[in-house]
């Protein structure tokens, strides 16, 4: 990985129709760029493919509780990426604790909590960012 300067990249978001996929497909350049995506480095390559995973986990949750996502931020530096979905939702995101064996749904949550090196949500004005912290294994 590369130890210059943090770089930053993001994604504004003005309809909410498609932008799973929309933050999937940009994230999903920004790490091909970034040379995380296919690197030669399985561990690198590995935490790409779960970026991907808990970006598309994000903007769903975003879709789903927030009236979508306003913007996706992808932060690099020299040890660590570092995703950041803003929301027009102010409530913080919790982990279901109500989840039926058998029943759909509710395990997003779950997935970013165990692929992410850290998570949370910070306030905003109008809304939220949630954001998670992934570092090559």
């Amino acid at each position: 990985m590369d130890d210059g300067p943090p770089q930053v990249r993001r994604l504004l978001l003005r309809e909410t129709v498609g932008s799973v996929s929309r933050c999937r497909a940009f994230a999903r350049d920004v790490l091909q760029d970034w040379g995380w995506l296919g690197s030669a480095d399985p561990a690198v390559a590995a935490a790409a493919e779960d970026v991907l995973l808990m970006v598309a986990e994000l903007a769903a949750n975003a879709a789903m509780h927030a009236d979508g996502a306003r913007e996706l931020v992808l932060l690099r530096s020299s040890d660590a990426l570092r995703v950041e979905l803003l929301d027009g939702n102010p409530e913080p995101p919790a982990l279901r604790t109500d989840r039926r064996p058998g029943h759909p749904g509710g395990y997003g949550l779950l997935v970013v909590e165990r692929l992410a090196r850290s998570w949370g949500s910070r306030p905003l004005p109008g809304g939220k960012a949630v954001w998670v912290e992934v570092a090559p294994r």
